[in-house]
């Protein structure tokens, strides 16, 4: 017991290589007084919520020394953040101009995946399916030994996957794939994203997935283990965090626009809905009611198109519950119309500060540029809190190689 007081005590223990030793490190801020530094390259990166959870803010000791995305605002909101370090512009373009790539050890992104998103119509012929080319070709100029690509579950099993597979393999990569499910790891939303990593020194699928540190109450799982033959969680996880979590100490929103205010009420405004709007909303007071509940209790409101359409769709001008998670964040979170996006009380959508919330981002992340623009930025992110338990498998894999 003594020895095994002393190895927690210090920076290092002898299983640090354990993806839950490593998350217990980090949350002390052992993994910072280390000497180990990481340096990390960031593409198609948004506004880095990615990058956040791999960073100090997190308790991580990954260094950016590079990232890049095609829209401006996005990377003024990363340089703010981490550095002016984004580079913005078509990612195939700076490659075919040989921009010099700097030297990493890790490169991590998400290339664009509306190619894969069931909301996409044309998804067969959809150029932006095959930007993990120049994704795969960064990490081969940048040297790197592990590389992390994230991406909508529906990229797993297709044929994108097994050619991003395959050129990994010729690039000297072992490499694993997995669907996250945010909720999971801490994040209030149940947001699923499909991960794939590559590592050139060792099999990534011994660190990969994570073992998960949040429960669905609902489910029926070995309460003294916390593990299954699939799933495997941490020694002592928590339930998941909730809608209730996450924003129920905001007060009302203020205005209809950005505030220069202090966080968290920068973000928390409100929209100027038309009566009808207000009459719908009002129409369906009750957690977890949507479209079809609106039809039934009020038809003589409810858009023609919706009466037509008589399945699918259910969390369309849906309700949040206060007692689950929010359902995905998307990039027109404040459209109840185009998802379950009402508050759990009050007639009205969710706010950018709540949206910021339920992706998991600090109040002080400072977002740039116009509220349409912020809000692609937030529903656009990978959950900072998601991003940092897959940051503690490639810490532990890049340990194992360093020592």
């Amino acid at each position: 017991m003594a020895e095994r007081a002393k190895q927690l005590d210090s920076p290092f223990s002898t299983s640090l290589f354990d993806d839950e030793e490593i998350l217990r490190n980090r949350l002390s801020g052992k993994l910072l007084k280390s000497k180990k530094r990481f340096k990390l390259i960031d593409l198609f990166c948004g506004a880095g919520g990615m990058s956040l959870g791999f960073s100090r803010r997190f308790g991580h000791s990954f260094v950016s020394v590079w990232a890049n995305d095609i829209n401006e605002f996005a990377a003024k909101t990363y340089n703010i953040n981490f550095g002016p370090h984004c580079e913005v512009g078509d990612l195939n373009n700076i490659l075919e101009n040989n921009r010099m790539i700097p030297a990493a050890d890790v490169v991590i992104g998400g290339p664009p995946c509306q190619g894969f998103s069931l909301l996409n119509k044309n998804r067969s012929n959809d150029p932006r399916k095959q930007l993990w080319r120049p994704f795969m070709e960064v990490v081969r100029r940048s040297k790197a030994s592990v590389f992390v690509m994230e991406n909508v579950p529906q990229l797993l099993g297709s044929e994108e996957h097994k050619e991003i597979v395959s050129l990994a393999e010729q690039l000297g990569f072992q490499t694993v794939s997995a669907k996250l499910s945010a909720a999971d790891y801490g994040v209030p939303q149940t947001r699923s994203r499909a991960f794939i990593v590559g590592c050139k020194f060792t099999d990534p699928s011994t660190f990969f997935p994570p073992k998960k540190t949040h429960f669905n109450p609902k489910e029926k799982i070995n309460r003294n283990l916390f593990e299954t033959k699939k799933e495997k969680f941490i020694s002592s996880p928590e339930q998941w965090k909730t809608v209730r979590d996450a924003i129920s100490d905001l007060k009302a929103p203020v205005g209809t626009d950005i505030r220069n205010v202090l966080p968290p009420y920068d973000l928390h405004f409100g929209r100027q809905p038309t009566k009808l709007s207000l009459k719908r909303y009002e129409a369906i007071p009750q957690e977890g009611m949507n479209r079809f509940d609106l039809f039934r209790s009020a038809p003589e409101i409810t858009p023609s198109c919706w009466i037509r359409k008589k399945t699918g769709g259910t969390d369309l001008f849906g309700r949040l519950w206060w007692n689950r998670p929010s359902f995905t964040i998307r990039t027109e979170f404040f459209k109840p119309e185009k998802g379950r996006y009402l508050h759990p009380a009050a007639h009205r959508p969710i706010t950018h500060r709540e949206a910021a919330r339920f992706q998991s981002f600090p109040d002080d992340f400072k977002f740039s540029g116009t509220k349409i623009e912020i809000a692609k930025q937030i529903g656009n992110a990978v959950p900072p809190i998601l991003a940092s338990r897959v940051a503690d498998v490639v810490y532990g894999l890049l340990s194992s190689k360093t020592g």
